[in-house]
C-alpha cells in the first residue's frame, strides 16, 4: 500500500532512477578500466581483456611457436581470448548484476 492516497512520488523515483543510471555508468567505465588476463596452453598463450571485452595484449611463448603447425598456435590464441572473455563476463556480472536486479530485472543488451 502507498501511503498518502495510492500515487507514488514522482520526484522520489526519478531520483533513484537517476542515482541508478549513474551507478550503472560508474560501473561501465570502472569495467571498460579494469583488466582481465586468459590463457591457454598451460600459459604458453596470454591474453588481456577489458572488462568491457575489448582485447589489450596478447602475449605468445616463442616455445608456442612452430612454423610446421600454425593451426595449433592459432587454436592457443583463440582459447586463450575466450578465457579471458569468459573472465570478462564472469567481472561484469559481479559488477553490474546488483544494478541490474535493482532494476527489476535484466537491462537490455547486457549478457544477464
Amino acid at each position: 500500500m502507498i501511503p498518502g492516497g495510492g500515487q507514488p512520488n514522482m520526484q522520489q523515483l526519478l531520483q533513484q532512477a537517476q542515482k541508478m543510471q549513474q551507478d550503472l555508468a560508474n560501473a561501465q567505465e570502472e569495467l571498460a578500466r579494469t583488466e582481465v588476463d586468459g590463457q591457454a596452453g598451460g600459459g604458453l598463450v596470454k591474453a588481456t581483456v577489458t572488462g568491457a571485452g575489448e582485447l589489450r595484449a596478447l602475449v605468445i611463448d616463442p616455445k608456442a611457436v612452430d612454423p610446421e603447425d600454425t593451426e595449433t598456435l592459432a587454436d592457443l590464441i583463440v582459447a586463450a581470448v575466450q578465457a579471458a572473455n569468459e573472465n570478462a563476463q564472469a567481472l561484469q556480472q559481479q559488477k553490474l548484476g546488483p544494478l541490474a536486479q535493482g532494476l527489476g530485472g535484466g537491462i537490455p543488451g547486457l549478457p544477464f
